[in-house]
């Protein structure tokens, strides 16, 4: 294993920007060692940013990332993390299917509404 990591590799690695890396480093997710103005990043900061970035995929906001990782540095863990995770996912789930009962409920609404105009249309003589 490796002792540290550049910026370029690991912009490269996760295709992201640099200003992502400083945005996370500025948020408090990771610390990298600094030798004067360059960043060095540890494997404990490569392995947030995976986290983080797979965080990010699931719809976790910087904050709820944020407390996940906190909680695995403090007393109750990784337990206490994990169940966290769960909870959170739980939550997102639940935030996604309402979403998606919106979506639902929204698309059967503009069916009904295109419906009642190609019938006026009908009613009017025009042909659709």
């Amino acid at each position: 294993m490796r002792e540290y990591y550049t910026i370029t590799e690991l912009t490269r690695e996760f295709d992201i920007s640099t200003r992502t890396l400083r945005f996370y480093e500025d948020e408090g997710l990771i610390q990298p060692v600094r030798r004067g103005r360059t960043r060095l990043f540890r494997p404990s900061d490569r392995h947030l940013i995976r986290q983080i970035l797979r965080g990010k995929r699931l719809g976790f906001s910087i904050n709820e990332i944020r407390e996940i990782i906190q909680m695995y540095k403090e007393p109750p863990g990784e337990v206490g993390q994990l169940n966290l995770m769960i909870q959170r996912m739980n939550e997102k789930r639940e935030s996604l299917r309402q979403k998606r009962r919106d979506l639902e409920e929204t698309l059967a609404e503009l069916d009904r509404a295109e419906e009642a105009c190609v019938e006026r249309l009908a009613e009017l003589g025009v042909k659709t």
